[in-house]
Parts: C-alpha cells; sequence; structure tokens
C-alpha cells in the first residue's frame, strides 16, 4: 500500500509525473496495466529514493520516514 500512496504522490505533479514517466521507461497505459506489479510499483520508490527533495516530501505528504520508503522499495525489489 505504501508503494502505490508513493506512487500515487509521485504522479499526482505533472513535472514529477513525467519525469518517472520518463526516467522509467513506462508510458500511461503500461503503468495502468502493472499497478499490482511490484516492480512497477518498487520503481516509484526507487525514482524517489534517487532524489533526495522528492524522497523527502514524499514522506512527509505520506506521513512516513524517508527510510521507510527506501525499506519498502528494498523490500518489493527482493
Amino acid at each position: 500500500m505504501l508503494a502505490l500512496a508513493a506512487l500515487g504522490w509521485v504522479l499526482d505533479s505533472e513535472e514529477r509525473g513525467a519525469r518517472y514517466l520518463d526516467i522509467t521507461g513506462l508510458d500511461p497505459e503500461t503503468l495502468r496495466a502493472g499497478l499490482g506489479d511490484p516492480m512497477i510499483l518498487a520503481s516509484a520508490l526507487e525514482f524517489l529514493a534517487n532524489y533526495e527533495p522528492d524522497l523527502i516530501r514524499a514522506a512527509e505528504a505520506l506521513a512516513v520516514t524517508p527510510e521507510e520508503l527506501v525499506a519498502a522499495k528494498d523490500l518489493l525489489q527482493a
């Protein structure tokens, strides 16, 4: 659930969402179809982990710590 919430936060901003899609190579259709795929969910957390300002803002918005977001990414990628 945390990864899905983080993905929602990423996509809440048009600019940030476009950057996420550009970096991951995903298109909106593939993203929608893969919402249950752990690797797609992990990609949102990886995206946040690779840019600390967004990681911190997302953690604040989701009422979790940045470490919890990174741990969720690690769990999904295991």
